[in-house]
C-alpha cells in the first residue's frame, strides 16, 4: 500500500520518479474519471472523464494506456489528451 492505494490494483499505477512526466504520482480510474493523486499536496487532478469499462491501466514514459472492454484508451500527460 502507498498512500492508501493498492499498487496491485489493476486500476492503479504508480509514476516512477525519472520515468518522464508524473513521477512520483499515482493515477487511478474512479467513477469512469482517470485521476491523478499528488503524495505532496494529497490532492487529486481528473485528468480524463467517461472512461467507460476500464479493466486495467498502466503507464510508461508520459503515457498511460487504459484497457477498456470495449476500446484502449492512450493518454499523453505532457499533452494532457488522448492520443492514437
Amino acid at each position: 500500500m502507498i498512500h492508501g492505494f493498492n499498487i496491485e490494483d489493476d486500476l492503479v499505477c504508480e509514476g516512477i520518479i525519472g520515468d518522464g512526466c508524473g513521477g512520483g504520482r499515482i493515477f487511478t480510474i474512479k467513477n469512469e474519471k482517470l485521476k491523478a493523486y499528488d503524495p505532496q499536496t494529497q490532492s487529486f487532478i481528473v485528468l480524463l472523464e467517461d472512461v467507460l469499462n476500464a479493466v486495467k491501466i498502466s503507464k510508461s514514459g508520459c503515457r498511460i494506456e487504459i484497457i477498456c472492454k470495449d476500446e484502449t484508451i492512450c493518454f499523453d500527460l505532457s499533452k494532457l489528451k488522448t492520443v492514437s
